[in-house]
C-alpha cells in the first residue's frame, strides 16, 4: 500500500495522477479473454475494485489496448465465448499522469465517459479517473472560475472542498482574497477619472458625449466576456486549438458585430438628438471598442497560459479596468478626432 501511495503522490498535487484510482482497483482484463472469463473475474474480485464502469483490456505488455462497459458485457453474456477484443472499443480516450484535472473532467463530458484512464508514455495503465472524482473536480474548477470572475483571490487548492473553505473562512480571511483585485479595480478607477478629466474640452463641447459613457464602457465589458469566456473554454477542452484558425473566426464575427452596433448606434443618435457628428464619434467608437476588447479578450488569456497561469485569472476585475480604460480612450480619442475635424 506504501509503495502505491509513494508512485501517486510523486506527481504533482493538481495532476490526474493524484485524482485516479490505482490499476489494482480497477476491473482489468486480458487482450484474449472471453465474455465468461470476464464475468466470473468480476463477480470473484467485484469486493477489490473502487469503480467498475469499464473494463480496461491490457495487452501482452500490460499496456492499455483498450476498453468496454461493463454493461456491454452483461448484453454479450449469451454469446459467453465471444472475444474481448472483438468487442472492446480501441479508439481510447486516456491522459497522462501530470495531465490537469479540468482537462479530465472536460474530456469525460465531450466524450460521454464515466472514467478516464491515466496512462504512462508507453501506454501502461497506471489507474482510472472516476466518475466521482471528475464530478468533484468539476464542482471545485467551476468554484475557482467563479472566484476569479467576482475577483477573489484563490482560496488555496487542498484535499478538502474549496466552496466549504469559503464558508468556513474568517471574516478576516474574506478580507484579503477580497481585497487585492478591488485595490486594482480602485486604481483603474482612478485612472479613468483622469482620461475623461484629460479630454474635459471635448465634453464641454458637447456635453452629450459624457452621456454615452456607460454606454461605451458596457458594451467593451459585454463583448470582452463573452468573446474571453468562449477562448478560456475552448482552450480548456480542445489542447490542439488552433489559435491561427480561431483567431480567424473571431475576426469574421468581431468585424460583423462592430459593424452592425457601430451603425445601429450611429444612425439611432443622429435621428433622435439630430447632431450627425456625435453619430459618428459613438459608431466608429464603438466599432474599434468591440474589435479591441476581442482582441483584448483573446490576448489576455494566451499571455497568461504562456507565462504558466491559469488563463481564467485573466477574467474578473482585472480584464475589466483594462476593457474601460482602454474604452474611454477609444471614445475620447475619437471625440477629439471628429470634432478637430468638423
Amino acid at each position: 500500500m506504501k509503495k502505491e501511495k509513494s508512485i501517486i503522490f510523486f506527481y504533482p498535487k493538481n495532476s490526474a495522477a493524484r485524482k485516479m484510482v490505482e490499476k489494482e482497483k480497477v476491473p482489468t482484463i486480458s487482450f484474449d479473454q472471453t465474455v465468461r472469463g470476464a464475468l466470473n473475474y468480476l463477480e470473484e474480485k467485484i469486493s477489490h475494485f473502487e469503480t467498475i464502469n469499464y473494463f480496461y483490456v491490457l495487452d501482452s505488455e500490460e499496456k492499455l489496448a483498450g476498453a468496454i462497459s461493463i454493461k456491454e458485457v452483461f448484453l454479450k453474456s449469451k454469446v459467453p465465448e465471444t472475444k474481448i477484443s472483438e468487442i472492446m472499443q480501441k479508439k481510447m480516450i486516456a491522459v497522462y499522469p501530470d495531465t490537469h484535472p479540468e482537462k479530465v473532467a472536460l474530456l469525460a463530458i465531450k466524450h460521454n465517459l464515466k472514467a478516464i484512464p491515466v496512462i504512462k508514455k508507453d501506454k501502461s495503465l497506471l489507474g482510472v479517473v472516476p466518475s466521482d472524482i471528475i464530478l468533484n473536480i468539476l464542482q471545485e474548477e467551476s468554484t475557482k472560475d467563479i472566484l476569479h470572475s467576482a475577483g477573489i483571490s484563490q482560496f488555496k487548492n487542498g484535499d478538502d472542498d474549496i466552496a466549504k473553505k469559503i464558508i468556513s473562512a474568517s471574516s478576516f480571511t474574506h478580507f484579503k482574497k477580497r481585497l487585492p483585485w478591488l485595490l486594482v479595480g480602485l486604481a483603474g478607477g482612478i485612472v479613468a477619472v483622469f482620461i475623461v478629466g484629460f479630454f474635459e474640452e471635448a465634453i464641454k463641447s458637447y456635453l452629450i458625449l459624457a452621456f454615452f459613457i456607460p454606454l461605451i464602457v458596457y458594451i467593451a465589458d459585454a463583448v470582452g466576456t463573452q468573446t474571453q469566456t468562449l477562448y478560456i473554454r475552448s482552450i480548456a477542452i480542445e489542447s490542439t486549438l488552433s489559435l491561427k484558425e480561431y483567431i480567424k473566426r473571431e475576426i469574421k464575427v468581431g468585424l460583423a458585430l462592430a459593424i452592425f452596433l457601430g451603425l445601429a448606434i450611429m444612425i439611432f443618435s443622429i435621428f433622435w438628438w439630430k447632431i450627425p457628428v456625435v453619430g459618428f464619434i459613438l459608431g466608429m467608437s464603438i466599432f474599434i471598442t468591440v474589435v479591441a476588447s476581442m482582441a483584448v479578450a483573446i490576448l489576455l488569456p494566451w499571455v497568461f497560459g504562456k507565462i504558466k497561469c491559469d488563463p481564467a485569472i485573466a477574467s474578473g476585475p482585472f480584464a475589466t479596468v483594462i476593457r474601460d480604460i482602454l474604452s474611454l480612450l477609444i471614445y475620447f480619442g475619437v471625440a477629439q478626432f471628429m470634432l478637430n475635424i468638423f
